[in-house]
């Protein structure tokens, strides 16, 4: 990842409702959320919450897809966890043991 991107993810995560936001997002897993069910979870107005999740789609933390009516949200898991690689790249000189053990890989839940 380049230092440019990196910061662009850092900038996006460093406001108290866009993290909590991605927070809940990676906790939602694969399927992600409906933005309603987001908006309910984080408590605040859907218009500051599209504000919100433009800003963590355009650091690529977020993407979304349209059902129907329902737009669904979900984390980027890649970028996620190239923003961790970047961030520990040089953990300890560069000695594997230090750094995180593994990436995220959310596993599937059984669909609904």
């Amino acid at each position: 990842m380049e230092t440019k991107i990196a910061l662009k993810a850092l900038s996006a995560l460093g406001h108290e409702s866009r993290l909590a936001a991605f927070r809940i997002l990676v906790q939602a897993g694969p399927d992600g959320l409906p933005v309603g069910e987001l908006r309910e979870r984080l408590d605040i107005p859907a218009a500051t919450l599209t504000a919100h999740l433009n800003i963590l789609r355009a650091a690529a933390l977020v993407n979304d897809q349209r059902e129907g009516r329902v737009i669904r949200v979900r984390a980027n898991y890649l970028q996620m966890n190239g923003l961790l690689d970047y961030l520990t790249e040089n953990c300890c000189g560069g000695v594997t043991a230090c750094g995180p053990a593994q990436t995220c890989a959310p596993s599937k839940k059984a669909s609904r």
